[in-house]
């Protein structure tokens, strides 16, 4: 009777995304008897999960996704020993048991037929290939922002979400909070009234996450990570212990600096606030100082990045810029809405005792943000962080990027999504993969 339960799950699961591609509606309400009565889960009726990349990032999202009784985490894989052996513990430690699989190569993982969903915890440069792979396989993702290495990647990735007909949550995880929701909500029932500038102040520098800064002398990769899998689809470049595990994000090879990781955070408050998740920019310039030529972290330590939109809108995106408040900070013509992680502040001040009636905006209430990706895997709903809110959120990082490495403004058609009048740019909104790598 357990097989007849799991098989009725996957199957509904796999009907349903059927549905998704053919344009049928999905139930709001999924029937009890495919997934269990409220209350204890039991095993037969949890989503099964596999976790791709579980150091940092991808270890806290495991732990997350351990805490949710709706979920079985099945299976682990990672290139680094240490961080499979480590994730293997912590689940099997969970559950009492040893049946946590380890995978060195992910493409094993996702070939599972037992497997409903990932879990990507990887480095920029590695989001597509297996979230594509994934779903191709028939596999709901949560993946981590920003959306992709580069904007073409991105839009690959959210077209094979729609193609397979899979569910997608992005790491985007403040949507999930009620200080961000409550100020996003304050601004899409006009409460500050037509909103004309948005400021977005993120981190500057090259944060030493790791304590490696300076280690750049090439050596041989431990004997724990294999590190030409590690640099997969990014350009060959010889080993240092600057170079991986966290700090990756300071190369342009590997990821977009303090911009990239941080845009898909409070640029996405921003678009949400503004109702933006399905539409973008007109005109992005921006301007960035980088390290000296030649030096391994190279992205930009301190930008400011000017979007321009529709409506009269103007985006402020900088690092580095005392004028600039770290957070998301919406201004309109009756006043202003600030939220950073842990706080909220308003102009007048009386807009946070603010109540909605029943007509206006209610931004939905996340019960967390990995739990609402398992809950929308059971009822194939749309997530808070879908994959086009996460690719129009990286959408102003990318063109930013481009903007300051070419000291050119870019003009961007956000229908068509394509630079216009400027095949150097247009180039630049993709790169090359090393072989044998490719979507």
């Amino acid at each position: 009777m357990k097989k007849k339960k799991t098989s009725n799950r996957r199957q509904f699961l796999r009907c349903s995304a059927a549905a998704a591609v053919g344009g049928l509606a999905f139930p709001a309400i999924v029937p009890a008897a495919v997934f269990g009565k409220a209350g204890k889960v039991a095993p037969s009726n949890r989503v099964t999960l596999g976790c791709i990349g579980v150091g940092w990032q991808g270890g806290s999202n495991l732990k997350d996704f351990l805490e949710d009784e709706n979920v079985q985490v099945v299976a682990v894989c990672d290139i680094d020993g240490d961080h499979l052996n480590e994730a293997k513990q912590t689940v099997d430690t969970k559950y009492g048991n040893n049946s946590c699989v380890t995978y060195h190569f992910y493409e094993e993982l996702i070939a599972r037929t037992d497997i409903d969903a990932l879990s990507l915890g990887l480095p920029d440069h590695w989001h597509s290939i297996p979230a594509i792979a994934g779903a191709k396989s028939g596999k709901d993702v949560f993946g981590e922002k920003p959306l992709a290495h580069n904007w073409a990647e991105g839009r690959a990735i959210c077209d094979a979400m729609k193609r397979y007909g899979r569910v997608w949550q992005t790491g985007s995880w403040q949507r999930s909070l009620a200080n961000f929701r409550f100020g996003a909500e304050l601004v899409l029932n006009g409460r500050i009234g037509k909103v004309h500038t948005v400021e977005v102040g993120l981190p500057e520098g090259h944060t030493d996450f790791a304590g490696t800064a300076g280690l750049e002398d090439p050596i041989p990769p431990p004997k724990t990570l294999d590190y030409d899998r590690w640099l997969g689809p990014a350009p060959y470049a010889p080993y240092c212990i600057a170079r991986v595990h966290k700090n990756w994000r300071w190369n342009l090879d590997y990821a977009g600096g303090q911009l990239m990781d941080w845009v898909g955070h409070h640029v996405d408050i921003a678009h949400w606030g503004l109702g933006f998740d399905n539409t973008g920019p007109y005109e992005v310039e921006g301007y960035g100082e980088y390290p000296n030529r030649g030096r391994l972290w190279n992205t930009a330590t301190k930008y400011r990045v000017t979007v321009k939109y529709p409506k009269d809108i103007t985006m402020v995106v900088a690092g580095g810029y005392e004028d600039i408040q770290s957070g998301t900070k919406w201004i309109g013509d009756l006043g202003w809405v600030w939220v950073n992680r842990g706080a909220l502040d308003a102009n007048p001040r009386s807009l946070l005792r603010e109540k909605f009636g029943p007509d206006e905006i209610h931004l939905y209430r996340s019960p967390g943000h990995a739990r609402e990706f398992i809950q929308c895997v059971k009822s194939r709903g749309q997530t808070l962080a879908h994959c086009e809110a996460g690719l129009r959120s990286a959408t102003p990082g990318f063109l930013g990027q481009i903007a300051m490495i070419t000291g050119r403004k870019i003009r961007w058609d956000a229908e068509k999504e394509v630079i216009l009048e400027d095949p150097g740019a247009s180039r630049l909104l993709s790169r090359p993969m090393r072989a044998p790598w490719h979507t």
